[in-house]
């Protein structure tokens, strides 16, 4: 990925809400660029995601 597109995917991860990061998390599929392992986005999600406090038992029932 080039620094633009690095740079325009942390921008839609600071726009996700926690339940879509959550849903993100529980759904994406194999070798999604955010769980990419020690890449910089694998890490603002993961960072974001913390903030936000991750999953809670209500919002992992409400996504199934």
């Amino acid at each position: 990925m080039t620094e633009e597109e690095i740079s325009k995917q942390k921008t839609i991860i600071d726009n996700l809400s926690r339940e879509e990061m959550c849903r993100l998390w529980r759904y994406a599929p194999s070798g999604h660029p955010y769980f990419i392992k020690g890449t910089e986005l694998q890490k603002h999600f993961d960072e974001r995601f913390t903030r936000l406090g991750r999953f809670s038992p209500e919002i992992s029932k409400a996504i199934g």
